[in-house]
């Protein structure tokens, strides 16, 4: 059973259908700001994307070349495996219909290629209320599949709630975790993190920055809940320094809490919905972050930056375009949208 309360089920559709601008859009962040008052000599880039499946894309995405050379110059790319990577689905009808999810090890190859991520760069969280798509087999398959592509993953509760994650000469601490479920607890307890209490996690482990990746808040609404922000800020008073959310699937505002940058929701990365999504929720973002690798300000987040784009549909695939790369009344629309999430949502 999953564990939604029935006002969220029953507000899914209409939210699918139309994402919603209500909500509290107050005390929100531009898109990008600098933290620190002198740039660090030595930084570490970090570039966070949201939910990556294969349920709106039959072949691997095309690819902008300004998107591609935004990932292709982080030193880590860390995002959501929304999908269990699997060669033959258990759950056919479901799979079928999309309420499933499942994408294929070619596919994730194939797609990352495309997007020019490398593999070895790549951090991918499990801790998603998907991930058991497949069935305990589909899990297992999945964690095999990743690990024999070199994707290092988080997010797995055998590996604790904060895994340590080489980039550069940083040592960051990633904490990983859903709040949300599509199947009974039994099934995720001791496979998927859900420990969304910092007060239970390590602390003095070391980490030169400790990063929160939470699968959190409701489906298609573009301000976070009251529950999330306070969520958000129990994060920031344990010492997390970065958070970045999925789970929303449309593009969310960004916060500054004290020392604490906050992406509420990055959107898609590559489309977990029906193939024909309404507009809104085809706009994700790329939140690239750059931290200190100085020896007096080691681990401290020097800038950060939310770059949106848009996935349009191209036959039996998504292609990706930033959105000054749109034309004609979507791009109107998407900067219409933007300019109502962000307090200055395009920053040049």
């Amino acid at each position: 059973m999953s564990n939604y309360p029935l006002s969220y089920k029953l507000s899914w559709l209409p939210s699918f259908l139309k994402p919603s601008l209500g909500g509290d859009a107050n005390g929100f962040a531009p898109m990008a700001g600098a933290t620190m008052t002198a740039p660090p000599k030595q930084t570490v880039r970090l570039a966070f994307i949201g939910d990556i499946s294969a349920v709106a894309n039959r072949g691997a995405p095309d690819c902008d070349p300004a998107i591609k050379a935004l990932l292709g110059a982080a030193d880590l790319v860390i995002g959501n495996c929304e999908s269990p990577v699997v060669d033959r689905p258990s759950a056919v009808l479901g799979t079928k219909f999309g309420t499933h999810h499942a994408m294929s090890e070619r596919f994730l190859s194939q797609a990352l290629a495309a997007v020019g991520i490398a593999r070895e760069k790549l951090v991918l969280s499990l801790a998603n209320n998907h991930v058991l798509d497949q069935g305990v087999a589909g899990f297992d398959e999945t964690v095999a599949a990743l690990k024999r592509l070199g994707i290092r993953t988080i997010g797995l509760a055998a590996n604790g709630p904060v895994e340590p994650v080489k980039a550069g000469p940083l040592t960051l601490g990633f904490a990983a975790f859903t709040l949300w479920r599509n199947a009974d607890a039994e099934l995720f307890a001791g496979r998927v993190s859900t420990e969304y209490d910092p007060a239970r996690w390590p602390h003095d482990a070391g980490f030169d920055l400790t990063c929160a990746v939470p699968h959190w808040d409701w489906e298609f609404r573009h301000f976070p809940r009251a529950e999330t922000r306070a969520l958000a800020r129990r994060l920031a008073g344990q010492g997390v320094r970065l958070i970045a959310g999925h789970h929303a699937h449309v593009l969310q505002p960004v916060e500054r809490i004290g020392q604490t940058i906050v992406a509420y929701g990055l959107g898609d990365f590559l489309g977990t919905a029906l193939s024909r999504q309404p507009w809104p929720g085809r706009i994700g973002g790329i939140f690239v972050v750059d931290v200190s690798a100085d020896a007096d300000t080691r681990g401290a987040i020097a800038s950060y930056r939310l770059h949106p784009f848009v996935r349009l549909r191209t036959g039996d695939h998504e292609r990706l375009l930033p959105v000054e790369g749109l034309v004609g009344e979507m791009r109107g629309k998407v900067e219409g949208r933007l300019r109502a999430i962000f307090p200055s949502p395009l920053v040049e």
